[in-house]
């Protein structure tokens, strides 16, 4: 009779879920600090810049930072592995919030910013969680383990929005408080990463293939349409995500209620992901992907229809259920195109042009929010409507996609 248990996994996977761990955990406890920026930084740059206007500048320069740190992080990952990587990218949030802090104290809207932009550096090395739970994933494994890691983000969503109502008034100075407690957790994710067990990716051997060329890998269609798919995801979630606070307080309403609307919207970002590998598995990328844009257009139509807060409240939880679909089934698909020596320079492109996007989308969401028509109302309309053409862009691609001979089934 036969000694092994039926459902015992297989070697790699037990290293898969022992890594998946750890990056769960850093994902609640450094990731609380997103949804802690994106409620009071656009509110904080409010009362320190000179233009309303350029009130979300402080959020646009973070994905500035994030969009110029991801491919050195990306080849630092691939020369030294991936805990050197994320190592660094807490080193570069704690900056920032150090600078913050200062900013918030000296009442200087340059320092905040350049605090902002060094923020940039850990939401970038977040963004390759999701990479590093397949590098040691069986194929069968690697959805499943891509989902379990974004699940993580619902703890931080709990975590985020409570520590900003605990935090924001705390000093004399709004919003000081939140800025030391993002030190802190930056320095609580460094010492997480100890427990990250991911092999350095082999030295590539003189003569040997290593893979082709950024231009190459950009020309096969499921990897364009993936990133495609993946950039306007998260640069339309953005892109209303951003101005969402300060259309929130504009409409009459309290920080707290922003804070719990954004906690609403983070839930909804990373809920699904209990089950999204499990839906991918079973209908593939492509169409879960597809589910994910149609959310999205659900989301615009929502928070054009009213302004009352249950408007925010529906739109901002149908903006993350998009973005979770969206985005979990892009990486998705996106892993499976590219071989391990072409992961560092695939995966940093494709964060690279991801947070181009989300760049744009940050720019515009500020400028469209307070500088377009004569209200609040107003501007929160045209940030709405901007999601439009990005959709049948998306849309676009992807029904291409599935209509190429074998592209169209995972």
């Amino acid at each position: 009779m036969s000694q092994t248990a039926p459902h015992t996994p297989a070697p790699d996977d037990r290293l898969a879920r022992q890594n998946v761990y750890v990056l769960v955990a850093a994902q609640a406890v450094l990731g609380a600090q997103m949804p802690m920026i994106f409620t009071i930084a656009g509110l904080a740059g409010q009362s320190l810049a000179a233009n309303p206007c350029w009130a979300t500048l402080p959020i646009s320069a973070t994905v500035i930072g994030s969009m110029l740190s991801a491919t050195p992080l990306s080849s630092l990952m691939q020369k030294h592995g991936r805990r050197a990587g994320f190592v660094a990218g807490a080193i570069g949030g704690m900056i920032g919030a150090i600078l913050g802090a200062i900013a918030l104290y000296i009442q200087s809207f340059p320092l905040f910013v350049l605090g902002a932009l060094f923020t940039g550096s850990y939401m970038s090395a977040q963004g390759f969680y999701r990479f590093a739970a397949t590098d040691t994933a069986s194929e069968a494994f690697r959805p499943k383990a891509i989902s379990w890691v974004m699940a993580g983000g619902l703890l931080s969503a709990l975590l985020g929005p409570q520590l900003v109502k605990l935090t924001a008034e705390a000093f004399v100075f709004p919003f000081l408080g939140t800025y030391l407690a993002v030190i802190g957790l930056n320095l609580v994710g460094v010492f997480l990463f100890a427990g990250l067990k991911i092999p350095r990716p082999p030295a590539p051997v003189p003569g040997a293939f290593q893979g082709r060329s950024r231009m190459e890998l950009l020309k096969t269609p499921a990897i364009a349409v993936s990133v495609i798919c993946a950039t306007v995801s998260y640069a339309l979630m953005n892109l209303i995500m951003t101005s969402s606070p300060l259309a929130v307080v504009g409409c009459g309403f309290e920080t707290s209620d922003a804070a719990n609307v954004v906690t609403a919207h983070v839930l909804a970002m990373y809920a699904p992901s209990f089950f999204t590998g499990h839906i991918i598995a079973r209908f593939g990328a492509t169409r879960v992907v597809g589910l994910g844009l149609v959310i999205l257009a659900a989301a615009g139509a929502v928070a054009m229809s009213g302004v009352e807060l249950e408007n925010f409240f529906l739109a901002l939880i149908l903006l993350g259920l998009g973005w979770n679909f969206g985005f979990v089934g892009a990486t998705a698909m996106l892993t499976a195109q590219h071989s391990p020596a072409e992961r560092g320079r695939m995966q940093g492109l494709n964060d690279l042009i991801v947070f181009g996007g989300v760049t744009m989308a940050s720019f515009s969401s500020g400028g469209l929010m307070n500088c377009s028509g004569g209200s609040v109302e107003e501007g929160w309309q045209a940030v709405n409507m901007a999601m439009l053409p990005f959709l049948v862009l998306a849309g676009g691609a992807l029904i291409w996609l599935m209509s190429q001979p074998k592209a169209g089934t995972r």
